[in-house]
């Protein structure tokens, strides 16, 4: 009977795995934007964390600068304003969205924070919680005591998060988390941050259903949560209860995904392997093209760490190594 059920779990994975490395994948031409972001003279943008669109087209880039900063730019990329200077909840960048009602989250690695802003920049909603430094850890929430060798994790709690990177939402506004440095884990809460439930751990794993820094999360039109497993070099699909559907290789490691407007009709997944190249993929998994490499110029790259669709052949990619957010277009 063991043996049975031993050999029902391995087909059962087969079959999950799209083996997406056997396909012949195509070169795509793109183009870049020169000099989109327009800052004043004097503000300049750091390390682009994070990037985001509303449905007006503004584009916020969440930066890791002399301080972590939130800026917002119009369509023609011309500045704006810097939302809610100093907030506490700012210490390290990690990503920005916007939800379909425009709301914008970002979400901070440093305080273990998610932190949900209306469209005027007014916060809203707060998750997790920055760490106290009167409990031992620096300012910005990084713990200068190193774990002891075979210790136990650091137990983790529903309302808590540990270095976490990413947030995407369903249909019916359900919040999905990615917990994903100190964490390794997929948190489910409903639209008022009622936790519902999770799937993974405080502790890396390989098999279907466990992660190894989940770094990038995104969510189609029907609710199904793509999860870019870092660490183990795959995205898991699963649907709006945490339930896996399938499991996807080939794309190299997936620091950044991203997914079209479900408005535009047919989706797409972007997902880039930090220097390049960025995959275009069905929501099938099979990978349709791929374009990019590493460098300083133009339509080169250094760490992607956020992208966002703007549409089937529109991205803005936002790098940590060149200090920039750069606007490609996908020749078809």
């Amino acid at each position: 009977m063991k043996r049975c059920l031993l050999v029902c779990i391995v087909v059962f994975i087969s079959l999950l795995s799209v083996p997406l490395f056997a396909q012949t994948v195509p070169e795509l031409n793109f183009d870049s934007a020169p000099n989109f972001l327009k800052l004043p003279a004097d503000i300049y943008l750091g390390e682009a964390a994070g990037v985001a669109q509303n449905s007006k087209g503004h584009i916020f880039v969440f930066t890791r600068s002399g301080e972590t900063q939130l800026f917002e730019f119009d369509q023609e990329g011309n500045f704006v304003r810097e939302i809610s200077p100093r907030n506490y909840g700012f210490a390290f960048a990690h990503t920005v969205r916007v939800d379909p009602q425009d709301n914008i989250w970002a979400v901070d690695e440093g305080t273990n924070m998610v932190m949900k802003f209306d469209p005027a920049g007014k916060v809203i909603m707060t998750m997790g919680r920055r760490p106290e430094s009167a409990e031992g850890d620096i300012p910005g929430g990084f713990a200068y005591k190193l774990p002891i060798p075979g210790a136990d994790p650091r137990p983790t709690g529903n309302y808590s998060f540990s270095r976490q990177t990413d947030v995407a939402w369903d249909p019916s506004g359900n919040i999905f988390v990615s917990d994903g440095y100190g964490n390794s884990r997929v948190m489910k809460y409903d639209k008022e941050g009622r936790f519902l439930k999770s799937i993974g751990s405080n502790v890396k794993g390989k098999e279907p259903g466990q992660f190894n820094t989940p770094h990038t999360i995104a969510t189609d039109k029907v609710g199904n949560v793509y999860v870019g497993d870092r660490g183990n070099n795959r995205i898991q699909v699963f649907d709006s209860d945490l339930t896996l559907r399938a499991v996807w290789t080939g794309m190299g490691a997936p620091w950044a995904i991203c997914i079209t407007p479900a408005a535009a009709g047919k989706q797409y997944l972007y997902s880039s392997d930090a220097a390049g190249p960025i995959y275009k993929m069905d929501l099938d998994g099979h990978i349709l093209g791929k374009f990019g490499t590493a460098g300083k110029q133009m339509k080169q790259f250094g760490w992607i760490h956020e992208m966002n669709c703007s549409g089937e052949n529109e991205l803005l990619v936002g790098e940590l190594l060149n200090w920039r957010v750069q606007k490609l277009n996908i020749k078809k």
